[in-house]
């Protein structure tokens, strides 16, 4: 459900300007209107904020050491340090291999002259890093192309040339090489298929450009890459010992973060005109659920502050606040991945994405071998993060691991094994409608065809309904109904067209024409009725092209939830694979190569699958159904103004 917002217009006395700031974001509810305004304070804000980036993503490889308890000892030792005048925060900037803190990053520091932290160490070791792998790239360039000269030594060539003798060295190629004039004092110093070398004396040839000399000899070269990759590799563990600042690095990003948002909220403040400065103030625009006016009307009262709401224009960005049942909040980690937001006018369809898309999800991965993976690794995970929140992640993951497992159930699928090889029980607790352990392939595939068609049906005929709810109280519901009544006669057509000759028994085909003539008929007088019924022909004639291709457009959205039958198929087909191939192996010395191959394999399929899932699952849900239903996801997320940092 999409909660309904009020605009709000919130006035404030400049001198009380962070003061009301402060309190607002206590508050945290309202979503502040953006204006792309600017300021010193807010760029070196980012700025900062991008360095801080830089260095998480210096560790980002690493995994987090385990911190091991220190001793009684050490932890007296730790007591008396920070006792110590100073403490943690008084030691240099030399002593930061050891920083376990930050200090509380805010405003009034940015313009600081100096302030070593880790932020800025770590910037640094990951330039020095770059300097590093940038000068190796280029020597290890360089060596390449000098190798097929063998060793010598540049500076004393620069030296004969100081004395008067000049040599220069070509590289030219066996196409090149005949055109040398005749007269060239040269020694040919070596040939391959490639290239001949030479060494030419006094003077160069007249158009072909000279070998140009490196700075360095191969073995120098090879002596600095040695060098450098030392050096490398030092620092590189040094930046490791880094990993265990992960915590430190986040918190200090939070605090940047909250910081950011504060002075973006602060520039956003607009200062009204022609007032006397000590009764200066500024007000600021935004957004608010309207179930939480009550709380920002209290504050308001509290602080003096001067408040206007009232319902969103037609031409406002309204930013979109969802609000709905914990099992549809499981859908929120996909959408949140996806960036995918309905418009505040839109209508809001989590429900229906989450159960088609579980449905999806069991079509696609197909096998209930890897369903019990899937359930078995998001219980792990759900059981070791208990004590700390269980991430929304795994908690869709359990859901969609279920639906796998019902589906490959269903469908007497295990890892791909052959049917005649799996236990009876599983045969006998599968459908026979699509089971091939009790019913012929061919017949099961038609069966899985007709089901991907219906599903279709379901899906897009809900979405009409919705449209038909909507537009009740408007000729436009007419349009609806056409589209409805087009879905339901072309759902017959692709069945005749698709279903084998042996299984055609539409006796409503010839309804489905009327269907199909009635709903066009329909959509082309109330389609785009906006008032007038005469406008709406008139506009339906104009672009009489795309109004026949709606006819088409329904055909091949219905066509389209082919897709979940043939990717399942083809994963179905990759596990069938793997295991023949391992097979021969397992009776003999190879089976230790072959439950390589068989986990490899296996797992290559699972990663594929979930690649599918995010592909043709979600495809259905946000474009065909999306589409039926009118829904663009052109929407922005309701982000408040709110404290992240918890102090």
């Amino acid at each position: 459900m999409i909660l309904p917002m009020k605009k709000i217009c919130l006035v404030v006395r400049d001198k009380y300007q962070n003061e009301a700031l402060t309190r607002l974001r206590e508050i945290g509810v309202m979503h502040l209107e953006r204006k792309n305004a600017s300021s010193d304070a807010l760029a070196k804000s980012l700025e900062r904020k991008n360095r801080a980036e830089s260095a998480m993503g210096l560790i980002q490889a690493y995994k987090t050491p385990k911190k091991k308890k220190p001793s009684a000892q050490q932890q007296a030792g730790q007591r008396e340090r920070r006792a110590a005048p100073g403490g943690r925060r008084g030691r240099r900037a030399a002593d930061l291999m050891g920083i376990e803190e930050l200090e509380p990053y805010s405003l009034d520091a940015v313009n600081a002259p100096e302030r070593p932290d880790l932020v800025d160490l770590m910037v640094g070791m990951g330039r020095d890093r770059k300097a590093l792998e940038d000068r190796i790239t280029f020597l290890t360039r360089e060596r390449a192309r000098v190798e097929a000269w063998g060793e010598f030594e540049p500076a004393g060539i620069k030296e004969l040339a100081g004395s008067g003798i000049f040599l220069f060295l070509y590289e030219l190629t066996p196409e090149t090489f005949p055109a040398v004039p005749e007269d060239t004092r040269c020694i040919k110093m070596g040939e391959d298929k490639s290239a001949v070398y030479l060494v030419v004396l006094d003077r160069e040839i007249p158009g072909m450009p000279a070998f140009p000399l490196p700075e360095k000899s191969i073995s120098q070269i090879d002596y600095e890459l040695k060098e450098l990759q030392y050096k490398l590799g030092e620092l590189d563990a040094r930046i490791k010992s880094f990993a265990d600042r992960r915590p430190v690095l986040n918190k200090e990003m939070a605090g940047i973060q909250s910081n950011i948002d504060f002075e973006a909220a602060r520039v956003e403040l607009t200062k009204v005109e022609d007032v006397p400065a000590e009764l200066g103030f500024s007000y600021i625009t935004g957004y608010v659920p309207a179930e939480d006016m009550g709380r920002l009307k209290e504050a308001a009262a509290e602080n003096g502050w001067a408040l206007t709401a009232g319902d969103p224009g037609p031409e406002d960005e309204v930013p979109t606040k969802l609000k709905n049942n914990k099992l549809v909040q499981l859908l929120y980690p996909l959408t949140d991945f996806l960036e995918v937001v309905p418009g505040y006018r839109e209508v809001d369809i989590s429900g229906w994405f989450l159960l088609f898309f579980c449905i999806f999800f069991g079509m696609i991965f197909g096998d209930a071998g890897y369903g019990v993976l899937l359930f078995l690794a998001a219980l792990f995970g759900i059981v070791k993060t208990a004590k700390n929140g269980v991430s929304g992640v795994l908690k869709m993951m359990l859901l969609l691991s279920a639906s796998n497992i019902v589906w490959g159930v269903l469908t007497c699928t295990w890892f791909g094994v052959e049917i005649a090889k799996l236990p009876q029980f599983l045969k006998d607790i599968s459908l026979s409608y699509i089971s091939p352990a009790k019913t012929e392939q061919a017949v099961v595939d038609q069966n899985l065809q007709i089901f991907c068609f219906s599903l279709a049906l379901l899906q897009l005929t809900i979405a009409h309904i919705k449209g038909i709810a909507r537009t009740l109280k408007s000729p436009r519901v007419f349009s609806e109904i056409g589209s409805l009544a087009m879905l339901w006669g072309m759902y017959n057509v692709v069945l005749f067209l698709v279903v084998s000759n042996s299984r055609r028994s539409f006796p409503l085909l010839p309804v489905s024409i009327y269907l199909l003539a009635g709903g066009f008929a329909l959509t082309f007088v109330f389609g785009n009725y906006e008032g007038s019924v005469g406008r709406s022909v008139l506009t339906s004639c104009t672009n009489i092209i795309s109004v026949v291709l709606g006819i088409t457009n329904v055909f091949s959205d219905i066509m389209s939830y082919i897709r979940l039958w043939a990717v399942g198929l083809a994963g179905a087909s990759i596990a069938a694979t793997v295991n023949s191939m391992v097979g021969p192996m397992l009776g003999n010395f190879l089976v230790f190569v072959g439950v390589i191959l068989l986990v490899f394999g296996h797992g290559l399929n699972i990663v594929l699958n979930v690649l599918s899932v995010l592909v043709h699952g979600v495809r259905l849900n946000t474009l065909e159904f999306s589409g039926h239903i009118g829904l663009t996801w052109a929407g922005t997320a309701y982000r408040p103004f709110a404290e992240t940092v918890k102090k």
